[in-house]
């Protein structure tokens, strides 16, 4: 029994750390990331937070800032826009939620969270969380994969799983953390380069025009 609980830890420690390295890849791709659970369960019935954060290198202005969820059964299903930000958060009201779903999250830490209340079995499918934050040109995407069941899984022993969770998680969060940073000194740095490069031009131009006007004055 004891070793079958180890093999049932060890499996999902492996899952962890797979999940571990596949948002690490993501995170050296872009700048901008969007975080999420890639899989959730809920009861039927009860009520569902599906969570989305993201990071970005610019504080989100609402002016120009942009954010679709939208829902799909399946990967080869149309997208349905359910809601939206336009200087405000707009939820559609649609056949299959109804008013059921809500906004949870707060702006102000790029938290982009909802929850769905009465969960039933037509809620179950494919979410999607996009995310525009100029001027990053890079459109962000979650994507969380949502099962509705009649009753939880019973819980089990999972304490070197966890440990092991615990540790990446810590660590993954202080690469993601570490990434974003470095990415966001490297893209101002730039713009400062840039910045300085015009400045030089224009200087340079300037001086051409004042030492022409010296030499007409000499003849």
């Amino acid at each position: 029994m004891c070793a079958v609980l180890r093999a049932r830890d060890a499996q999902g420690a492996s899952a962890i750390i797979a999940s571990a390295l596949l948002v690490f890849a993501a995170s050296s791709v872009s700048s901008m990331e969007v975080l999420v659970a890639q899989q959730i369960n809920a009861l039927n019935g009860t009520m569902v937070k599906i969570s989305c954060t993201f990071t970005s290198c610019y504080k989100l202005d609402i002016s120009k800032f942009a954010m679709n969820w939208t829902f799909q059964q399946t990967k080869n299903d149309t997208e349905e826009m359910f809601m939206t930000f336009k200087n405000r958060i707009i939820t559609l009201k649609t056949d299959r939620f109804g008013d059921r779903v809500k906004f949870a999250g707060n702006l102000d830490k790029n938290d982009l969270s909802i929850t769905i209340s009465d969960v039933q079995g037509t809620d179950q499918g494919i979410y999607n969380c996009y995310v525009r934050n100029p001027p990053d040109r890079v459109e962000g995407r979650g994507r969380i994969q949502l099962s509705v069941v009649s009753e939880l899984p019973p819980p089990r022993d999972s304490t070197i799983a966890v440990a092991v969770g615990a540790s990446i998680g810590g660590m993954l969060a202080m690469v993601i953390l570490s990434m974003v940073i470095i990415k966001c000194i490297r893209r101002h740095k730039k713009q400062e380069l840039i910045s300085d490069e015009q400045k030089m031009e224009e200087e340079g131009k300037t001086d051409g025009d004042g030492g022409t006007e010296e030499g007409t004055k000499q003849i």
